[in-house]
């Protein structure tokens, strides 16, 4: 996987940190958990916490800006910083090998899909994952579960 900004992202660096993997859009009706997700991220970063954004476009179109077009929208409307991936895909064929393997570990409704922009997975710092959340879940509903992660 890399950035959006077409760097490497070597998950061997987020070994012993909680990461938090999202699939956003940014021109969804749940866009706004930026804010929260962002909150987060100020709040428990020095904790030990990894928010990952990972763009997708398999929802109703709602990602289909370019690199830089995300990468302002998220900057400029949510005053976003934390890590931000290329856009990829979370379901079908073309599945991020990161999504494929944590919907295998923690599948949802619709069993191994996504069913929309902003499902979340919570892994520990043993590389494990801990907890899939759904799309209409708020940031600040996560917070007890991130505590407890980062306690371990």
């Amino acid at each position: 996987m890399t950035t959006l900004q077409g760097q490497p992202l070597d998950f061997s660096q987020f070994e012993g940190k909680a990461v938090l993997v999202v699939n956003t859009a940014s021109q969804c009706g749940l866009t706004p958990q930026y804010e929260g997700l962002q909150k987060l991220h100020q709040q428990y970063s020095d904790q030990g916490l990894v928010i990952l954004g990972c763009p997708c476009n398999q929802f109703g179109n709602q990602e289909p800006g370019s690199a830089s077009e995300i990468q302002g929208g998220c900057l400029i409307n949510y005053g976003v910083d934390f890590t931000i991936s290329e856009k990829i895909e979370v379901n079908g064929e073309g599945c991020h090998p990161v999504f494929k393997y944590l919907k295998q570990q923690l599948p949802g409704v619709l069993g191994s899909r996504i069913k929309w922009n902003f499902t979340k997975f919570l892994i520990g710092k043993d590389g494990q994952p801990i907890k899939r959340f759904a799309p209409t879940t708020k940031p600040d509903a996560l917070e007890k579960h991130i505590q407890k992660a980062l306690a371990k």
